[in-house]
């Protein structure tokens, strides 16, 4: 009896130490396994960081390159200090409006040149982004169409950009011109808005048909058209502008920007962008000329607070069109001439991007009704015409 005690209590002994050495063979096998995943781990950290930084090295030398390339093609490189004193020390005065990303003042060059200059204030990547876009961009464009980016300064932290300037300001202020807290009638009349409607066409052409790859502005808009003393009209503000699809039919895939009521429904929904994207917001643009109301004004009776959505109903409804047009406007208009442009504009503001027109298609439109009209006079741009003979 007491062998076989002894016997199973070495067995027990045994057993034990098998147990024992399993289980330390166990743990020092997840310990080594741990401390080879946190090498490897370590391993990738090390590498996607130096990848990182490989990018952003690479994107900052093309960054560079560009606006090297820029500067050859003939913008001027500004100093802070020249700007600084052409903008009066950039006083409150001389602000003249505000971009998605800062300040523009009035100013005035050393040899008596007028220019505007924006003062970047948006701090980190997208900041940099939207002076990278402009200049690069602004750089190798040439229309008189577009505005014209004169030079820049790139210092440390400061980043300002120097544009001709446009001595009416922006579509926008006169489309809705405010009087103290006040709103006044606007003071553009029938032949201008007509004109500010091809001439911004043009812009847009410009930009899609004689680009290569085309470019997307995202951010058409009338506060982005410019008007100089003459109330001819310039596209601007091109921050946000991305090269579209070479190939006809495709798109390009990006999140959304722009401006609540200029937005095409399918870039909202898809963040699929095409040149298509921007006729739509041409066609709202081409509906504020027409209405002389904003995109969007919830404060309107039930059913009139969305621009697009009001108006649509009525463009193609020849006895009907008449209703949506700016009061302002009395007089002044053929209703021939209000049916062909409110064509124009419901085919822009189509829901499905297909049914769009191009721009070529648009400019193409309206040229002949500018052309039915005599060029004003500088000094009367503005001023209300006579009432025309109906044509229609």
């Amino acid at each position: 009896m007491g062998d076989e005690n002894q016997d199973y209590r070495k067995k027990e002994g045994i057993v034990l130490a098998a147990v024992l050495i399993f289980a330390t063979l166990s743990v020092a096998s997840v310990l080594v396994t741990l401390t080879y995943y946190c090498y490897l781990r370590h391993q990738l950290s090390k590498r996607t960081k130096i990848r990182q930084q490989k990018i952003c090295y690479e994107e900052k030398a093309s960054n560079f390159a560009n606006i090297q390339v820029a500067t050859e093609r003939g913008l001027q490189v500004f100093t802070f200090k020249q700007l600084h004193s052409a903008t009066g020390g950039f006083g409150k005065s001389n602000v003249i409006g505000r971009g998605a990303f800062g300040l523009v003042y009035r100013g005035v060059l050393q040899n008596g040149r007028k220019v505007a200059v924006k003062l970047m204030d948006q701090a980190g990547q997208q900041g940099e982004d939207e002076f990278t876009a402009e200049v690069e961009l602004l750089g190798r464009l040439a229309s008189p169409y577009l505005l014209s980016l004169i030079g820049f300064c790139s210092k440390s932290n400061s980043k300002l950009l120097v544009y001709e300037f446009m001595a009416n300001g922006g579509l926008q202020e006169h489309l809705y011109p405010i009087s103290g807290t006040k709103a006044m009638p606007s003071n553009l009349n029938w032949e201008t808005r007509l004109r500010i409607a091809l001439e911004a066409a043009k812009g847009l052409e410009y930009l899609h048909e004689h680009v290569s790859p085309p470019v997307i502005h995202r951010d058409f808009k009338s506060s982005n058209i410019l008007l100089d003393k003459n109330f001819h009209a310039k596209v601007s503000d091109f921050g946000l502008a991305k090269h579209g699809p070479e190939k006809a039919g495709a798109h390009v895939s990006t999140r959304v920007l722009g401006t609540q009521g200029y937005v095409a429904p399918e870039y909202a929904l898809t963040g699929h962008l095409t040149t298509k994207s921007d006729v739509y917001s041409y066609g709202v643009v081409l509906l504020e000329l027409l209405t002389g109301r904003v995109p969007v004004d919830m404060k309107r009776p039930p059913g009139e607070g969305v621009l697009v959505s009001w108006a649509l109903p009525h463009l193609t409804d020849r006895d009907k069109v008449g209703e949506i047009m700016d009061p302002a406007l009395q007089g002044q208009h053929s209703r021939k001439e209000v049916i062909q442009v409110a064509a124009i504009a419901a085919m822009c503001v189509q829901p499905e991007a297909d049914y769009r027109p191009l721009m070529a298609d648009v400019v193409q439109s309206l040229v002949p009704l500018v052309k039915h009209h005599r060029p004003s006079g500088a000094g009367n741009a503005a001023t209300p015409l006579a009432t025309p003979s109906p044509t229609a």
